[in-house]
Order: C-alpha cells, then sequence, then structure tokens
C-alpha cells in the first residue's frame, strides 16, 4: 500500500509452549513451531523477485517500453517478475495527480496510462518466452471509491453508523474504502478475478496487506487456482500466521529488513541478528519461504534510498539476503544504483545507466541458482552458524545441500577484522566465488576481512 506502518515485531507473542525445539544455532526454547502444507511450484526452487513499478521504470511508463528491458532483465538472472497494481486507478478522492496504484477501480482491467489489456498479454508472453514468470499485486482489502461494485454490490462493502462507505481504520487512506469479507458474494467475486489472470498466463500473486482476509478464503483459492496451474502466493505480512499453513507460499521478513538497517546505522550489533536466526529458524520450518529485501517500493519512497539506510553495508547485506534462507527480491533500480526516492502519485522516472553493483546483482544472482545449498525452502540446506573469534562483529554461517557447501563470512562492522580459525568440520577446499580463487580451510594465516567486507566459499 502506499505506506504501511510496519513495525519489527515479536514473533513469540502468540506462541503456545507446547514442546522443545532446537534452534540451528545451537540454543534450545520451548516453543510450537508453525506447521505448512503448502506444495511449493517447482520452478521456485531457486527463484530470484524482481520488483516492477511500471509507472516508473521508463520515461513512457508503459507496459510496451518496459518490455525492451526483458532481455537486460534476464541477462541479470531474476526470473520472477511481481509487478505492482497495474489495474485501473480510482478518480473519485484520488491521492495526487495519478493516485495510489492500490486504489483499484475495477479489477478485471489494466491502468490505461500503461497501456491496453493486450499490451500487457504481449508482456506477458514475451516474460514466459524467456523462461520467466509473472506474478502480479492483488489488493484485496479494498477498493477505490469509485470502483463499480460500490454500485453493482454496495452491501461488500463496510459501512459506519451512518451506513456510508469508510476507508480502512487506523490508516492514512482516504483514497480507497474497505471491504467486508463476511460477505459470500465478495469472496466468489475475488476467486473468479483471480482466476480471469491465471487464465491468461499469470503465474501468481503478491497480497496486499491481507490482514483482513479469512484465512479459508485463501486455502480456497490456492486449490482452485492451482487447478488450473501451480501458482506463487506471497501475503504483505510478518507474522507466523495461519496465512502459511495451507495458503500462501511465503511472507515478509520485515524485522530482518529492519533489523539490517539498524545494524548498518550502529544502532544494533551481530548479537541481535544471532538472536533474531535463534528463534526465526524454530518459529519457521524449512519449507516456507520467506521474502528478504534491502528495499521495496514502500520503503525506496517513505523510508529512504538504500544508500541513506544502509551507506556502505549494502554488499555485505545483499550477501546475506542472497545465501541465507529466504527469497531474495530486488526493487527496480536497484540494481542501477537507484539514488533518489521514487515519488508514489506522480512520474518519476528511473534514471537507467550502468553502475558498479549491476555485475554485482548478477554474481550474487548467479551464485544462488548454481548452488543447491542456496535454494529456497527444502530444496535447499538450512543455516548452520560458524563461531569465529570475532563473534561481536562477524556473521558467519553455512548451508549444505547434498556434496554443495557454502560457507558465508560478513563483517558487519565499520573495522577490518582477521580471522584466525574456523571449526574443524569445515576443512576443505573451497573456491572464494567473487575472487575466484582457491581457497583452503583450515586456515594458514588469519582470514583478513574489510569493514563491511564479504566472503563467500563453496565447495
Amino acid at each position: 500500500m502506499e505506506k504501511l506502518p510496519l513495525s519489527i515485531l515479536v514473533l513469540f507473542l502468540a506462541l503456545t509452549i507446547t514442546i522443545t525445539g532446537c534452534s540451528i544455532f545451537g540454543k534450545k526454547k520451548e516453543i510450537k513451531p508453525l506447521i505448512s502444507d503448502v506444495v511449493h511450484p517447482e520452478w521456485s526452487k531457486n527463484s530470484v523477485l524482481y520488483e516492477v513499478n511500471v509507472r516508473q521504470y521508463t520515461e513512457q511508463g508503459t507496459f510496451n517500453s518496459f518490455a525492451e528491458h526483458l532481455p537486460r532483465l534476464k541477462a541479470l538472472g531474476v526470473d520472477v517478475l511481481w509487478f505492482m497494481p497495474t489495474f485501473p486507478i480510482g478518480v473519485l478522492n484520488r491521492k495526487g495527480g495519478l493516485g495510489s496504484y492500490y486504489s483499484v477501480k475495477d479489477f478485471l482491467n489494466v491502468n490505461p496510462e500503461f497501456g491496453t489489456l493486450d499490451d500487457f498479454k504481449g508482456v506477458l508472453n514475451k516474460a514466459h518466452d524467456l523462461g520467466m514468470k509473472v506474478i502480479i499485486d492483488w489488493v484485496p482489502n479494498h477498493t477505490s471509491w469509485d470502483n463499480n461494485l460500490t454500485v453493482e454490490h454496495p452491501d461488500w462493502y463496510v459501512k459506519d453508523s451512518a451506513g456510508k462507505f469508510t476507508p480502512p481504520i487506523g490508516f492514512d487512506w482516504t483514497d480507497v474504502i474497505q471491504l467486508d469479507w463476511s460477505k459470500k458474494g465478495l469472496q466468489d467475486y475475488m476467486i473468479d478475478a483471480l482466476k480471469f489472470w491465471v487464465n491468461m498466463g499469470v503465474d501468481g500473486f503478491r497480497i496486499d496487506h491481507p490482514n483482513n482476509t479469512p484465512k479459508e478464503f485463501w486455502e480456497r483459492a490456492r486449490t482452485e487456482l492451482t487447478a488450473i496451474k501451480p501458482v506463487l502466493l506471497i501475503g504483505e505480512i510478518e507474522e507466523p500466521t495461519y496465512f502459511l499453513e495451507k495458503g500462501f507460499d511465503m511472507n515478509y521478513a520485515w524485522e530482518l529488513h529492519h533489523l539490517m538497517n539498524s545494524i548498518a546505522q550502529g544502532k544494533d550489533s551481530v548479537s541481535k541478528l544471532v538472536k533474531y536466526y535463534n528463534k526465526e529458524w524454530q518459529v519457521y520450518p524449512n519449507n516456507v519461504y520467506r521474502l528478504q529485501f534491502l528495499t521495496n517500493h514502500d520503503e525506496n519512497t517513505w523510508a529512504g534510498t538504500i544508500d541513506s539506510l544502509m551507506g556502505d553495508s549494502q554488499r555485505a547485506f545483499a550477501t546475506l539476503i542472497f545465501t541465507a534462507q529466504g527469497v531474495p527480491l530486488i526493487y527496480s533500480g536497484q540494481e542501477d544504483c537507484l539514488n533518489k526516492r521514487l515519488k508514489f502519485f506522480f512520474r518519476d522516472p528511473i534514471k537507467w545507466d550502468s553502475c558498479s553493483l549491476t555485475g554485482f546483482y548478477r554474481d550474487l544472482v548467479s551464485l544462488k541458482k548454481q548452488n543447491k545449498a542456496l535454494w529456497n525452502g527444502d530444496f535447499g540446506g538450512a543455516m548452520v552458524k560458524i563461531n569465529t573469534n570475532k563473534e561481536n562483529k562477524v556473521f558467519a554461517f553455512y548451508r549444505e545441500k547434498g556434496e554443495n557447501r557454502v560457507v558465508v563470512l560478513l563483517n558487519l562492522s565499520k573495522k577490518r577484522v582477521a580471522l584466525k580459525s574456523l571449526p574443524g568440520n569445515l576443512n576443505g577446499e573451497y573456491t572464494d566465488y567473487f575472487a575466484g580463487s582457491k581457497a583452503v580451510l583450515p586456515l594458514a594465516d588469519s582470514l583478513r576481512l574489510e569493514p563491511w567486507g564479504y566472503k563467500v566459499l563453496l565447495r
């Protein structure tokens, strides 16, 4: 949505203490882990997501002009394109000059500013021809004030004491009105609308702010959509809720995002990151997907650029989200040193030019795709923490799948560090991925990491 008031969430408050779980980081806690029966699409096993902001992507801001970037994105290696909402935008009570993407006037059409439905089909087909999947943003919580449903089915909306439509309570979303998900007719309509896009060829949905929608709806949606073809469902929600039991493939790792920013700004340390993962993988089983990101449309517009929030730590944290358990996301322009906060309600095109980060992100995508240990969910290996002599500055772990092992060493501090030794179970010959040289463990000498330095060893 426009700006989501998301804060760092404490995951355990809603968990009932029932069984003993053992963290991959060694600490034991009594918890009740999430249980998910979702079967992910096979094609998602090593996917990297890319968020497409059509309005700001090109000078023209159209589907057809975006399509010219598809070969470049294919070369970057991303394989799942998430389009921010492409629906027509409401005019009544619109915010700003062009309005919010999330003020949906028609769930069965596209924004004429972007082009026609046939133009969208053209982009979809070209992406598929290049081996990419396409998911679109879905907005189930509310509609624009002038959506045709307000006339055809006014009973599908929440009303105030005077019987009038009302914006969602607790948010500054005055350009939209709240839907009433207790209405079966609304649920049937939404299922049919989702099917409309899947039948067109769309491969899944990113679900905007699903908090007020019932879990039974998404379980039904998964069943009925999967009968057409396998789909990927991503919920913009952090809590380890029932949405992930049978409905969504993936939710957001907002807490990790905010923690990375906090460490980058010197407000937190590596010990906080260890505690985060210590609970993360007790709550979430390996088969659950978690969306990890340095930025997205909300963060870029409302919080700041990666440079302003992370500074010199960007490469280290990007290496983390591409090697840790989870599914990495790249936002429009991130791979090209996007250095401005894109406007939300007005045209503000990205200025494309090659930069030092383009090759770096291409290398990260390739690293993830070529190493099974780094694949998503049960397709990849679990994280195992590595103890070092610099526990307050270095975050280190390895992941293993079959004969493939990836060792990750991250200096999450502003000072140079020297690692004197690593655990004996890691001994062997490796390839230093970024240096392109051979490496051997145990270390013959101290291994030095520059401030915010990173090293990835492959076996």
